[in-house]
């Protein structure tokens, strides 16, 4: 099914796009192309969705280090039609055990957030390989050594640099040329920044890889590797605290996934510190409007995808935290009878001054709302396998290209910098401050929606804090609206951002800010670069269409069989 032609004219105009064949047996979304062929070629080897993901994520850590990497986190839901099992899985990065809530200050203030950023100190213990791991062990159906084949293979041979990549370096080439591993992935001998089409190879990559698929995920953790990070962390200028024991000691969860009824569906998303909950949250908000009647472009979704979204940003900032470490009321934020009450706040009409937090289930502890700050990167995985298995996967070493950080040839997160730097305010706790083994709160919303006891929709987004509202904005275009995936992925982006509404520069989004500004929203035109990744199942009888988009903004692709 194409857009409707009112949407289709109204689509990022900068960027051309077209529907991907549909597939009739399964498909891998991944932000670059040689990823999602790797992924691809494990699935016609045999393999389930968990081993072309395994596959996917380490080919991303070689094209797309700017955004994920074995050096990271993630989290994961996956689906097993046979068991009837959705299992999340929850490979987020933790802090060190000697970590204190005054991390990120200094003289009692919060430090800059590009000096906290860059190097050892905003470093957190990686999980995405020890999530994979332990999914691979539940669900793998390869042998998890044949799962790095394709990334080692481009890792020695090299790759082109995409026109991203390029850009990435030469963006961020000051404190990349600082580190001497980036220097020697990302430069020319000369010193210059790789350009669009140089072949990159990345040989030390290749020997780490070589190292997993023989060790497992020990080869990050424990031995010579582990010692590597360790020292790069503790060493650099603006040291860190992780340890041997921190790496050594780190295990992923195996989660129960939060889901809700929206519409006809059922929307399933990881719990917290994932950006899951919020996303329910916001579509709960939704489900008291009909969308279904409105312009997909036009001022009152962006005004209802707005208000919605400065509601649950406010409970987002005072709630969301490790589960862990803090009591997260997520059942009294998605309470039917709460969300009901919080929605009375909304009106096309007129915007809401200045949302707060409210009182979940008459919550108790006293806890500040956390602060504005930063939060980048990520990558996005969408698969379905021919025996219905079907993966949604956001990974990330938060970014660009995380602390600046690289050792044997990956990247080293900047995760802790999802906390917040200020542990208390005006005397209150803040739920997200750093604790030594805690996790940071996290946008990353990995999303498998189910329609009648069957997955419908896998999506999810790259996108830093925006993740939350570009995977909102991908459920309702699909399910409400109706568009195709591709529409869906290239619908110019409206949503909030804490307390403002945000809508896309250079699209007919933009040209909506005028009529919400007279409604007293706050209003921000910027550029909106999602990475979103979507498949739609469609049934009729025992065959399958499985319909794939990857955000056009970025250099992703779909590919299926």
């Amino acid at each position: 099914m194409r857009a409707p032609l009112f949407v289709s004219m109204l689509l990022v105009p900068i960027l051309a796009w077209a529907q991907p064949e549909p597939a009739q047996r399964q498909m891998v979304v991944a932000p670059h192309p040689l990823a999602a062929e790797a992924g691809l070629a494990i699935l016609r080897a045999g393999g389930g969705a968990i081993d072309a993901a395994v596959a996917v994520q380490a080919v991303l850590t070689l094209v797309e280090p700017q955004a994920s990497g074995i050096g990271g986190g993630a989290f994961m839901l996956h689906w097993n039609p046979a068991s009837r099992d959705l299992s999340g899985w929850d490979g987020r990065e933790t802090a060190p055990a000697a970590a204190q809530p005054d991390l990120f200050l200094r003289d009692r203030r919060p430090m800059p957030f590009a000096e906290a950023a860059m190097g050892g100190r905003s470093v957190g213990v990686p999980g995405v390989m020890r999530m994979l791991e332990a999914a691979h062990r539940a669900h793998g159906q390869l042998a998890w050594a044949a799962l790095f084949a394709p990334a080692i293979r481009l890792a020695e041979e090299g790759f082109p640099v995409s026109p991203r990549l390029a850009r990435s370096i030469a963006l961020h080439a000051v404190p990349l040329r600082a580190d001497p591993g980036a220097r020697a992935a990302f430069f020319t001998p000369e010193g210059e920044p790789l350009p669009e089409g140089a072949t990159l190879r990345n040989p030390a990559l290749a020997e780490t890889l070589r190292a997993i698929a023989d060790q497992g995920a020990d080869a990050l953790h424990r031995g010579p590797i582990a010692t590597d990070i360790v020292n790069a962390i503790r060493r650099h200028a603006n040291p860190g605290l992780m340890t041997a024991d921190d790496l050594a000691g780190y295990e992923p969860r195996q989660v129960a996934a939060v889901c809700m009824p929206y519409r006809i569906n059922v929307v399933c998303a990881p719990p917290a510190p994932s950006g899951g909950p919020v996303v329910l949250q916001i579509l709960a908000l939704l489900g008291h409007f009909d969308l279904d009647v409105l312009d997909p472009a036009g001022a009152d979704a962006a005004m209802l995808l707005g208000e919605a979204g400065r509601l649950a940003f406010a409970d987002r900032n005072r709630y969301m935290a490790d589960p862990g470490f803090v009591a997260v009321p997520v059942p009294g934020l998605l309470d039917p009878a709460y969300v009901t009450q919080r929605a009375q706040a909304i009106s096309l009409d007129r915007a809401m001054t200045a949302p707060r937090a409210g009182n979940p289930r008459r919550y108790g502890p006293p806890l500040a709302s956390q602060p504005d700050q930063p939060e980048n990167g990520t990558s996005h995985i969408a698969v379905i396998d021919a025996a219905g298995r079907a993966l949604s996967m956001t990974t990330t070493v938060e970014g660009p290209f995380g602390a600046h950080l690289m050792v044997r040839g990956f990247v080293l997160n900047n995760q802790l910098t999802d906390f917040s730097f200020l542990p208390e305010v005006e005397g209150r706790p803040v739920a997200n401050r750093v604790s030594g083994g805690k996790r940071p709160r996290s946008s990353m919303s990995p999303v498998i929606a189910f329609r009648d006891g069957e997955v419908e929709l896998v999506t999810g987004s790259a996108g830093g804090a925006r993740i939350i509202g570009y995977v909102v904005q991908s459920i309702v275009a699909t399910l409400d609206w109706g568009l195709d995936p591709q529409a869906a992925a290239a619908l110019p982006h409206a949503g909030a951002l804490n307390a403002q509404i945000e809508l896309e520069q250079g699209t007919a989004a933009a040209s909506v800010a005028a009529t919400l500004i007279g409604r007293g929203a706050p209003v921000e035109t910027r550029e909106m670069n999602s990475g979103t990744g979507i498949i739609r199942v469609q049934r009729d009888g025992q065959s399958l269409r499985l319909i794939g988009a990857a955000d056009p903004r970025r250099e992703g692709v779909a590919l299926g069989d």
